[in-house]
């Protein structure tokens, strides 16, 4: 295996849209004093450390008087008169530390001249180190082009919209419609890749010329095969407050990275033996041949490595750290169904098909005994609270049938002043004769009152296996939706689409 070396290169560009300019970018480059002639601003860092080398390099019909660093990007800065024109390109990238002071200078200066100044860009590179071991170069790049007379020309034009008659098409504010063309092709998004993999390779001929093994490689880990999330450059900074245990945000970002990367492997680990398990099922299902053997389902290890990459696909028009934490969740989520899916002995979607109806069916059954349950427990509650009501005040009632009423009005007397309790054993009374069998001599409370103890009891018993069975279809639920979203992935774009106009 060939040892990698460190790579990173970064393209950026200096924008007065961003507060930037490119007299300061150069002046903070190379270590040095520069006032900015378009808003009067002077960059002074004549005191940074770290300063290697600085150089400029110049096509053929650019003025000589661009070797001046001031003179040269002051031209840059008053050639631009939008608040938020684009200034500069620059370009980042660390130096391998297998290569000596002078092979880096010269690694730098072959990779600008091929890919830049042959092109008609101006080159301004510095290498910095301040013997962290990140001996790293920033390569600034003028972004217009230089006529033959060597004055700045136009970075792209506005052509006109042709309607299918080749008309301009006019706006409803009376102009016509343009659109800008690059004169240069230099701001090509291609070419990112191109400038990225040209470093990589001047690098490697390089670190072989210079008997190195190690080599580096501009491709991501998914285009090299490796399944793992990258870590971020770190920097400097960042790496120097590292080592004195000082806690970075891109620090406890690559060591969140680390943890996710040793989740993929566990993942794969588990997966891996879910196939084997699933292998086995198989080989069994041959060693019996006198069966008639149903079709063969979807295995669901295949469904879930194919989400994984679905769900990695769908993440990379978001920013990297949402990627980070969206593919950290989605790791999580896989893990647990593989686990869920081998505690189980699920290993098909036939089975999980069938697995979902049966606990779906379980759930709905226990709902159902609980809901009869509860509609006895309120049956008997009103027996017992009517049954408790008749005994209670049947000695009132009983008092009040002995009454009569005289001079005195005594039975009137009594049936006011217990109005209340007669009130409430003639309610008891009437349901009572109205919900129990006739010819029952005597109330039951007591059976009642156990009755109703023992369905409470089963009832709590069955609200915990109902919890039970509920988060079981959840996160089977959840493992179908995952698979959904896999298959719909193999399916050909004109049935996926007819899928979502009829989802609509």
């Amino acid at each position: 295996m060939i040892p990698i070396a460190i790579y990173h290169c970064n393209i950026s560009i200096v924008s007065r849209g961003k507060g930037k300019s490119a007299v300061g970018a150069a002046a903070y480059r190379s270590g040095e004093k520069i006032t900015n002639e378009w808003d009067g601003m002077t960059h002074d860092y004549t005191r940074k450390r770290g300063v290697i080398h600085t150089e400029i390099m110049l096509p053929p019909h650019a003025p000589p008087s661009f070797s001046d660093r001031a003179i040269l990007w002051n031209s840059v800065e008053l050639s631009e008169k939008a608040g938020n024109a684009q200034l500069a390109r620059e370009i980042d990238a660390a130096l391998p530390v297998e290569l000596s002071r002078e092979e880096q200078i010269r690694l730098v200066r072959e990779y600008c001249s091929s890919q830049f100044v042959s092109k008609g860009m101006c080159v301004d590179f510095a290498i910095h180190d301040t013997d962290s071991g990140n001996p790293h170069c920033h390569i600034m790049l003028t972004m217009r082009p230089l006529d033959e007379r060597g004055a700045w020309a136009a970075k792209s034009k506005k052509e006109y919209d042709l309607d299918e008659n080749g008309e301009r098409i006019r706006l409803p504010s009376g102009r016509y419609k343009t659109h800008k063309v690059d004169l240069t092709g230099w701001n090509s998004q291609e070419n990112a890749l191109v400038w990225r993999k040209a470093w990589a390779d001047i690098s490697n001929e390089f670190l072989e010329r210079a008997g190195s093994p190690e080599r580096i490689d501009h491709r991501s880990n998914a285009e090299r095969g490796i399944d793992e999330i990258p870590t971020v450059h770190m920097g400097v900074a960042a790496c120097q407050m590292e080592k004195k245990g000082i806690a970075t945000e891109k620090g406890e970002l690559n060591r969140n990275i680390r943890k996710a990367n040793r989740l993929i492997k566990e993942i794969r680990a588990q997966i891996g033996n879910l196939k084997e398990w699933i292998a086995g099922l198989l080989a069994e299902k041959e060693a019996a041949p006198e069966k008639p053997q149903p079709p063969q389902s979807p295995d669901l290890a295949n469904l879930l490595m194919k989400y994984l990459s679905v769900q990695r696909e769908k993440s990379r028009k978001y920013s990297q750290s949402w990627q980070r934490q969206h593919a950290a969740d989605e790791l999580k989520t896989v893990s647990q169904a593989v686990n869920f899916l081998a505690g189980r002995g699920i290993s098909t979607l036939a089975e999980l098909d069938a697995s979902l109806s049966s606990v779906r069916e379980k759930s709905d059954a226990i709902r159902e005994g609980m809901k009869a349950a509860e509609k006895r427990m309120k049956e008997l509650q009103k027996l017992i609270e009517y049954g408790e009501n008749y005994l209670k005040y049947k000695p009132v009632h009983d008092e009040l049938k002995t009454l009569k009423n005289g001079w005195t009005n005594k039975r009137d007397k009594y049936e006011e002043a217990h109005r209340t309790e007669l009130a409430l054993w003639n309610a008891a009374s009437r349901y009572l004769h109205a919900n129990l069998p006739q010819g029952v001599k005597s109330l039951p409370i007591a059976e009642w009152k156990k009755e109703c103890a023992a369905l409470k009891a089963q009832n709590t018993a069955d609200y915990t296996k109902l919890k039970e069975t509920r988060a079981e279809v959840a996160e089977l639920q959840n493992i179908r939706k995952c698979v959904e979203i896999a298959q719909r992935a193999d399916q050909p774009e004109q049935t996926r689409a007819k899928r979502q106009k009829q989802e609509r």
